[in-house]
């Protein structure tokens, strides 16, 4: 269990906001989406699915960096 109650209140780790927080972050500036279907052929600015996962990990980290106050 993640999700620990104090006084009278649940409390969540800083992971967990930190994974909401890229979620929405994500979803709203379309990071990690794939482009549209094509008909076979490849777009030639498409980022690679390792380029986003990266870009995924890289922004974690801010979001993780930002719910503990790090402004580094």
């Amino acid at each position: 269990m993640d999700q620990v109650p104090a006084q009278g209140c649940w409390t969540r780790r800083n992971e967990d906001i930190a994974l909401d927080l890229l979620k929405f972050v994500a979803a709203t500036a379309g990071v990690g989406r794939p482009g549209a279907p094509s008909t076979g052929f490849v777009a030639t600015g498409a980022p690679k699915p390792e380029d986003q996962v990266a870009q995924l990990l890289e922004l974690y980290g801010r979001c993780l960096r930002a719910v503990e106050g790090n402004s580094e």
